[in-house]
Formats: structure tokens, C-alpha cells, sequence
């Protein structure tokens, strides 16, 4: 019998098409997304399920998808996807990573432009039978600074856009390599310099805790007087509140949105905002990119029904299906090692050195590389996955060395992560126990063995008689319990490393206390 798929979204039915072709038996039924119910009561039969935006993955409809093995987003955005539900019921999440590229870009710079000139108020006026000619003055592009903040694979291609129309372009991205900046032709920049120095400002990075209203009060006040902004990627990287406020004082000349904090955005304080153009997340909807995504996912999706190759995975690695459980395990401490690295570096990565040792060596290291990008880029870049974390280094001019060899130590087997930052170099080792379960072994040459676990503490100091004992207190007065508690130092007085595994995540203000402890050198806390 052949796999069943259901499309519950609208969809291109050149989607439908290739699924047929393809051997998939395929029901469409776009409305099915919008009642969670009927949709519930349906999934039971089928392998596979094809979605857009409006269909909501839950954990309650997951436990009445008995046959499921597949869940194909048409597009990057996964937030309507339970994932973790998704990851622990065994099936997989495939999305379509690059599709809307084009599409989106183009959709940012038209909405600069009509930003420039003023465009859809001079329509609404004209019609109106007004002719206000000398109302809608407007300001040229050629010769503006335009800053793009995130210059990944959208955000190069706006800055790609944005010198053939003469503007000059600055970047801010934190992995943002110099000569992936020099072949892009645009001039790297920290934040502050890109407010001071930008006519235009448009954001192409994804929500995460870092970024989240990336621009507030205090960002608009160290912009340049009458400057634009235009969001295209996601709601929440802009304080609404504040934006608005800045509008009607005419601290920023206009804005242009695609996105809002909230969506479907049926009301928001930005509509009666003045000098504002609002799209209902227009960014990926032209044809050509609606029928490459759904062209794409139907190809993954009958990829992996009919013959177990996974591609595109958002919690799975490209892996074959007769080696994935034996290098599962290595795949999660792959993954952990780079997270742990990822989260401990504050500074733009210029390369990632990953070392293999023993049995670990000879496996398929590719998709452990990938693993360990992954978890390294997730921190800052939550939509990545797997196959699209290699090419994401790539356009940033990351380096990525491997490196493979017996093992002459201890450990029959061993992954070590090498990043190197503007400022510095940090190694981390791990391996896989005989448990089945990853730890850490080495961290920055110290020895230290400990499990990751999901709210841990990372704390390197230099080595003093005391400071344990202060930490112990501090950490006693706050209410913060300790499950686990590792100590490692590289010789007495020197660099010492304090890592702990917490029950609750740790609030700022303990963390400020942390660091005024003496001879501490840096507290970060850590989640896997």
C-alpha cells in the first residue's frame, strides 16, 4: 500500500502532482488546518502530513497520530510545530529552509523603496482626488547607508540588492566572517556604529532571547535623526511601543513592516502609526517561491516515506536509516559539545576545529560535523537544523576543520570542538559512555568529567582558596539547589572551572552576584 500524506494547508498543487508522481497517495483538504478537532480525528490515517503556517502541530493531536513517521513544513518557520512532542513520538520535522529566500529579500527592498518615496499614502491620496504633490517629498536611495542586521542567506542577498541600486551597506552579524564580508562587498559593523551610521535599517535575523526587541528605546535613541526601518523577518525583534512613539515624535522618519509581535495581526499599535507601511506577512507569498517550497517538501517528504533518506530535518540528522542508531548517541554529544561552546562565545566565530578520535573516527562524521555546527549556531539562530547549519557557516565564512585519528588516551573514543573568536580559542571535549550516555571530559585543556544536563552553570575563575565555599553560599542564600557540582583547574593559582548541573533556570540577579565574587572571571548559565 502506498504512503498516505495530508495536505491541511493550502498548497501548490504542483505539490499535489509531484507527490502523485512520486507514489504518494495524497488527500488535500486546505481547511482541515483550521479545525483542530476534524483534524485530530483525521490524522490517524495517514504517514505523512504537508503544512503550512495555519495547521498547529500540538502534543494532543501527535498522541492520535498513530501511523505518522513525517511532518513537512512548506517554509522555514516551525513555530506552529511542536517539536519536542514531535521528537519524542518519532516523528520527523522537515522544513524548507532556503525557498523564500529570494522572495523575501525582494519583498524588503520593495518595501524600502515605498518607504523612500512615500508610495502607498501618495496612492491613497491620488485617489482620493487630491493631488498633494508637493506633500509627499521623499528622499533617494543612491548614496544611503543601508545596515542590515543578520546577513545570512536573506540578508545577503538584500545587501547583494541593496549595492546594485548604489547604496553603501553595513552588516552586523555575529558570524560574519571578514572575507565572507569582503566578497559580499559590505563593511562589517558592531551594533552601535550600524544605529549611528544608517539612513536605512532593515532585519533579517531570526527571535531569540538575544534578539528580541533588538530595537528598543534606548536602540532608537542612538540612531541617526529621521532614519527607516524595515522588518521582514520576525514579529518581537522590534519594541512595537517604542517605535510608535519615535514615529509620532518623528525621531524615525518611517517604518515598513512584514511581521508584527503578534499575528494574524488584526490590530496593532502600530496601524494609526504615522509614516507607517504594514504588510500581512507578505515576505515568502509570490508564486514562484510558494511552488518551490511546496515542490520541495513533497520531494523530501516522498524521500523519506519511500526509502528512509532524511533531508532538510529540523530534530533528526541526514543519516541513513541503517546507521542512525548507531551513531545516535554520538549525533546528541555532538550536538550538546556545540551548544556548550556556542553558549560560552560572545564574540563573532572565525573557524570551528572538530576532532575525532578512536571508533568515533570511522563513523559518518558529516552528519556529526553537522550536529556540532548545529548546536553551535542554535543559540543565536534557533530556526537551524542539521543540513541547512553547514550551508549557514559557509555563507558566513565560518572555517570548519575536521580532523580524524586513533585515540591515545583514556577514552577509546572522543569528539573535541575548537572555536576560534576574534579574541580567543576555547576547546571542549566529550564522549560517549558505555551507558549509552554523552559527558564532558576537557574543558580548555582541564580535565573534568560531567553530564550535561538541561540547566547547568558554567563558571571559570582563577584558583583561590575560598572560592568554592563562596560560590556554595551564594548560590545557598538564592535558593539555587545543585544537582551536580564539578571542579577542574589547571594547576594551583591558575585557571580554574567550576560547572554545575541546577534544578531552575538562574535568575540575572544571582548571576550579577556571581560575578562579583573575587577572582571570578566569567559566569554563564547554560540549558540543553
Amino acid at each position: 500500500m502506498a504512503p498516505r500524506v495530508l495536505i491541511s494547508d493550502s498548497l501548490s498543487k504542483a505539490a499535489i502532482a509531484r507527490f502523485t508522481n512520486l507514489g504518494i497517495d495524497v488527500d488535500y483538504q486546505p481547511k482541515l488546518g483550521k479545525d483542530k478537532t476534524a483534524l485530530a480525528n483525521a490524522i490517524c490515517a495517514y504517514d505523512g502530513l504537508a503544512v503550512r503556517s495555519t495547521t498547529k502541530v500540538t502534543d494532543k493531536m501527535l498522541s492520535r497520530a498513530k501511523k505518522l513517521k513525517v511532518i513537512g513544513r512548506a517554509g522555514i518557520g516551525v513555530d506552529n510545530i511542536d517539536i519536542p512532542a514531535s521528537s519524542a513520538r518519532g516523528v520527523i520535522v522537515m522544513n524548507t529552509p532556503f525557498g523564500n529566500s529570494i522572495t523575501t529579500a525582494e519583498h524588503a527592498i520593495a518595501m524600502m523603496m515605498a518607504l523612500a518615496r512615500q508610495l502607498p499614502e501618495a496612492d491613497a491620496s491620488t485617489r482620493a482626488g487630491k493631488w498633494e504633490k508637493s506633500k509627499f517629498m521623499g528622499v533617494e536611495i543612491t548614496g544611503k547607508t543601508l545596515g542590515i542586521i543578520g546577513c545570512g542567506n536573506i540578508g545577503s542577498i538584500v545587501a547583494e540588492r541593496a549595492l546594485g541600486l548604489k547604496m553603501k551597506v553595513i552588516a552586523y552579524d555575529p558570524f560574519l566572517s571578514d572575507d565572507k564580508a569582503i566578497e559580499l562587498g559590505v563593511r562589517k559593523s558592531d551594533l552601535l556604529e550600524l544605529f549611528a551610521l544608517a539612513d536605512f535599517i532593515t532585519l533579517h535575523t531570526p527571535l531569540t532571547d538575544k534578539t528580541h526587541n533588538i530595537i528598543d528605546q534606548s536602540s532608537i535613541a542612538a540612531m541617526r535623526p529621521e532614519v527607516r526601518i524595515i522588518n521582514c523577518a520576525r514579529g518581537g525583534l522590534v519594541n512595537e511601543n517604542a517605535l510608535k512613539q519615535a514615529l509620532i515624535e518623528g525621531r524615525v522618519a518611517g517604518a515598513a513592516f512584514d511581521v508584527f509581535t503578534d499575528e494574524p495581526a488584526w490590530d496593532s499599535v502600530l496601524f494609526d502609526a504615522p509614516n507607517m507601511i504594514c504588510t500581512p506577512h507578505l515576505g515568502a507569498s509570490t508564486t514562484e517561491a510558494q511552488e518551490n517550497v511546496a515542490l520541495q517538501i513533497a520531494d523530501q517528504m516522498s524521500e523519506y516515506l519511500l526509502t528512509g533518506a532524511v533531508s532538510n530535518a529540523i530534530n533528526f540528522p541526514s543519516v541513513s536509516p541503517e546507521e542512525a542508531p548507531r551513531i545516535q548517541p554520538f549525533v546528541q554529544l555532538a550536538e550538546q559539545l556545540g551548544s556548550f561552546a556556542g553558549q560560552l562565545t560572545e564574540t563573532g566565530i572565525l573557524a570551528l576545529k572538530i576532532e575525532y578520535a578512536g571508533d568515533v573516527a570511522y563513523k559518518n562524521t558529516r552528519a556529526l560535523t553537522a550536529a556540532a555546527i548545529t548546536g553551535m549556531l542554535r543559540p543565536v539562530l534557533q530556526d537551524v537544523n542539521m543540513v541547512s547549519a553547514p550551508e549557514i557557516v559557509r555563507e558566513r565564512g565560518i572555517n570548519v576543520e575536521e580532523s580524524r585519528h586513533d585515540s591515545h588516551g583514556i577514552y577509546g573514543s572522543y569528539i573535541r570542538l575548537t572555536i576560534k573568536t576574534e579574541r580567543m580559542e576555547r576547546s571542549v571535549a566529550g564522549a560517549v559512555f558505555s551507558d549509552g550516555q554523552p559527558r564532558i571530559i576537557q574543558i580548555k585543556g582541564i580535565d573534568m568529567e560531567a553530564k550535561f544536563a538541561r540547566h547547568m552553570l558554567y563558571i571559570s575563575n582563577q584558583d583561590q582558596s575560598g572560592f568554592v565555599g563562596a560560590l556554595g553560599t551564594t548560590l545557598g542564600q538564592a535558593g539555587v539547589n545543585i544537582a551536580t557540582f564539578h571542579l577542574g583547574r589547571e594547576h594551583s593559582g591558575g585557571d580554574a572551572i567550576a560547572l554545575l548541573a541546577i534544578d531552575e533556570p538562574i535568575k540575572p540577579p544571582i548571576l550579577k552576584q556571581l560575578m562579583e565574587l573575587p577572582n571570578v572571571v566569567q559566569v554563564k548559565p547554560l540549558s540543553f
